[in-house]
């Protein structure tokens, strides 16, 4: 949480490079890297963007997506910049509470101060839109009181911040893109089993898509461009579901050095 406290007040001791609305546009591109729409938006019911209220299906139960429009009542317009990149980086709630990890914050645990306060202006620039945000439907043992042994378990568990930020590559396959957080096997309390990275889920709802020959070693990089571009399979076939909206929201929006370094990423997890 210092880390935190210490870039917020940088940040307010020098003059900003970007203006106002460079930063927001970045923040745009950057929340598309990070797929916050898809999730935060209940696109199957033509909801309002980043309002909330998509209906996410788990083992543990069913959660909701929360409201991220800057509405001061049900949205985070209250939010300083100090408590928003809490929620990012550590899962916080500005009340302290900890969040459950269905939203990514283990990963986005390595994404930078700087581009976590570009995807806030882009945010706070939106209109907001004033929906409550749903409670969550839990299995019994799903408690949020839980949640900061997890946590530190988790962070125990997982590899280095040095070495999952360590190439443009890394960033926007483990971090950004979070990418793990659906091709990467979990244990019985929902920790990801590193040593299968990227390997798929045993029910197949996500597929194996390491370097390997059980996943996508043997496409090439023309077939890898079509499927974060289009959405479409070696086999003529297109991706469906979540992965679906993955792309369109997206994969599909990112630009081609972006492509090029997560695909050479990739080609190193065997």
């Amino acid at each position: 949480m210092w880390g935190s406290r210490i870039w917020v007040l940088l940040l307010s001791l020098f003059p900003l490079t970007l203006s106002a609305q460079s930063m927001a546009d970045q923040g745009q591109y950057l929340l598309q890297l990070a797929n916050c729409y898809s999730c935060h938006t209940d696109t199957e019911n033509d909801g309002p963007a980043l309002a909330g209220g998509r209906r996410l299906e788990t083992e543990f139960g069913i959660f909701w997506t929360p409201n991220i429009t800057p509405d001061s009542e049900t949205g985070i317009g209250h939010w300083s910049d100090e408590q928003f990149i809490a929620a990012v980086r550590h899962g916080r709630a500005p009340d302290g509470s900890y969040y459950f990890p269905a939203f990514p914050y283990p990963a986005y645990r390595n994404m930078e101060p700087g581009d976590i306060f570009a995807i806030k202006a882009y945010l706070f620039s939106q209109a907001g839109v004033r929906q409550e945000n749903r409670p969550h439907e839990l299995n019994w043992y799903v408690k949020r009181w839980l949640m900061p042994v997890w946590t530190k378990l988790n962070e125990l568990l997982s590899p280095d911040q040095e070495e999952q930020a360590a190439s443009r590559g890394a960033y926007l396959v483990d971090t950004l893109g979070h990418c793990n957080e659906c091709h990467t096997p979990r244990n019985r309390i929902g920790i990801l089993d590193w040593g299968q990275r990227l390997r798929g889920k045993k029910d197949l709802s996500a597929p194996d898509i390491s370097w390997t020959d059980s996943g996508i070693g043997q496409w090439s990089d023309d077939e890898l461009v079509d499927l974060f571009r289009y959405g479409a399979l070696p086999d003529g076939d297109y991706v469906a579901d979540h992965m679906a909206e993955v792309v369109e929201y997206s994969t599909s929006k990112w630009s081609e050095d972006d492509l090029k370094a997560a695909i050479s990423y990739i080609r190193t997890i065997q």
